[in-house]
């Protein structure tokens, strides 16, 4: 049994719309078309299995601390300039994923980089 993934409110669940739209109507720019495909790509491998190798997901400590729910990091993509990253949590309910952000690996983690990623909200 897989995952359901909800998308955060109102930020993540807007944007998926968007790119939605735009992909289905032809309408998508080049940049945003890389992104859509590389954010459904994470987005079925994170509902099959939240572990999955290439997600390389692990838990951002310093997001969990600040938003008292354990925060996991995903990857989009890697070893390029800017490299996307998806941030989740479990929940609300059993089963779920709800993406809280979508951001920029942010460059050095050790100088309070994540204290410049801001989320969404959970519900």
């Amino acid at each position: 049994m897989g995952y359901a993934i909800r998308m955060g409110i109102p930020e993540m669940e807007e944007l998926w719309n968007f790119l939605q739209t735009q992909y289905r109507n032809g309408t998508i720019t080049k940049k945003d078309e890389e992104l859509y495909k590389k954010w459904g790509n994470a987005l079925k491998k994170l509902s099959i299995d939240p572990m999955y190798p290439s997600l390389k997901s692990h838990e951002i400590t310093e997001l969990s601390r600040r938003y008292g729910i354990k925060v996991w990091q995903s990857y989009l993509e890697n070893r390029k300039s800017g490299a996307r990253r998806m941030y989740w949590v479990y929940g609300p309910e059993q089963q779920d994923i709800t993406i809280i952000g979508l951001e920029p690996h942010p460059e050095d983690a050790k100088n309070g980089a994540y204290d410049r990623i801001k989320l969404s909200d959970l519900y």
